[in-house]
């Protein structure tokens, strides 16, 4: 591992300072994926801006009834903090699904957020990757790409965003909070991840010495249910093949309000946009559900491998939107009193 500086500063504004005046730092939460990737050699920052003991770790509630939370909020205490568990399922439901215990009681919202892709090629620093290096190419393209992406993907990356969390976030419509050299600012989660196109090295679309300071999740809508559904190779601890976060709510049987989005199958969680148009004011039953979800699918470019992740992703979506579509009508499902 490459020697490098440490510093712990006391407040956001100190340590985005000395993350904008080092362009080799990295800013350090839990660890969890930094410092695998500074053992393996693909990370190999300057400077550690350690910003876990930053006053970044809680969770409240807006004036609103919407939910703000810290950077630094470990995981296992998001998924168990009753304003989530009991309201915003698909969120718990996804962090649960997301690592072990051990890593959950480590692992940070704002590091799960910037976790980077688990590509055998961009973790193997014998090998090219246009991640890691721009322009040394792509071999998971016609190398082992079966785990990799089936949307979005471009000539220059196949990679997938390994974030479960992320997934749920982008479903529940939250925001990202930044704060950086030139203020602050609002990125919608579904933003916040960048396709690859030609320069897939870039992951986000933070900004040199940015910070994340918290994220925040909207009113949940009056009616709604939500869930998080994930196919993996194993029980546990395992990255999505595919995955799905579904948000609905249903008036006089048809759709009021929905939102969807897909993991393990792009560069960032895949906000299903053309299924919403089609599910919005349509019968909710199972053949809407198809016919919306396989609409949205109708993108996908799956290579050699990997053409089974789109009727996987086609049957967890339309299994998620019957499953709440059922339970619409009771009261307890939408953390609310009977």
């Amino acid at each position: 591992m490459k020697p490098f500086a440490y510093l712990r500063p006391g407040t956001v504004a100190e340590a985005v300072r000395a993350g904008a005046a080092h362009p080799g730092a990295r800013f350090l939460g839990g660890g969890t994926n930094l410092v695998d990737l500074m053992k393996l050699g693909v990370e190999s920052p300057d400077l550690l801006i350690d910003v876990s003991r930053l006053p970044l770790d809680r969770v409240a509630r807006t004036d609103d009834g919407g939910l703000r939370v810290g950077a630094t909020v470990r995981n296992s205490d998001l998924a168990a903090h009753p304003d989530v568990r009991g309201v915003r399922p698909a969120l718990s439901q996804a962090l649960l699904a997301g690592a072990s215990g051990q890593l959950r009681n480590t692992a940070t919202t704002g590091g799960n957020l910037l976790q980077r892709t688990r590509c055998p090629y961009f973790q193997d620093v014998s090998k090219p990757c246009n991640k890691r290096i721009p322009g040394s190419g792509c071999p998971a393209r016609e190398g082992a790409h079966r785990d990799l992406a089936v949307l979005g993907h471009s000539q220059d990356c196949v990679a997938t965003n390994p974030s479960d969390m992320a997934v749920a976030l982008a479903a529940l419509d939250a925001t990202v909070q930044l704060h950086g050299p030139e203020g602050e600012r609002t990125v919608s989660v579904t933003d916040f991840h960048r396709l690859p196109g030609d320069n897939p090295d870039q992951d986000t679309v933070i900004r040199p010495g940015e910070l994340i300071t918290e994220v925040v999740l909207p009113p949940p809508p009056a009616g709604a249910v939500s869930l998080y559904r994930k196919a993996r190779d194993r029980a546990s601890y395992a990255f999505a093949l595919a995955s799905v976060a579904a948000v609905l709510s249903v008036r006089e049987g048809r759709v009021d309000r929905v939102a969807l989005a897909f993991g393990g199958l792009a560069h960032r969680p895949w906000r299903a946009r053309v299924a919403e148009d089609v599910l919005r004011g349509a019968h909710a039953d199972e053949d809407v559900f198809v016919r919306a979800v396989e609409a949205e699918l109708g993108a996908a470019r799956p290579l050699r491998d990997n053409g089974f992740k789109v009727d996987l992703a086609r049957r967890l979506a339309v299994g998620a939107l019957t499953e709440l579509a059922a339970r619409t009508a009771s009261p307890s499902d939408r953390g609310l009193p009977s």
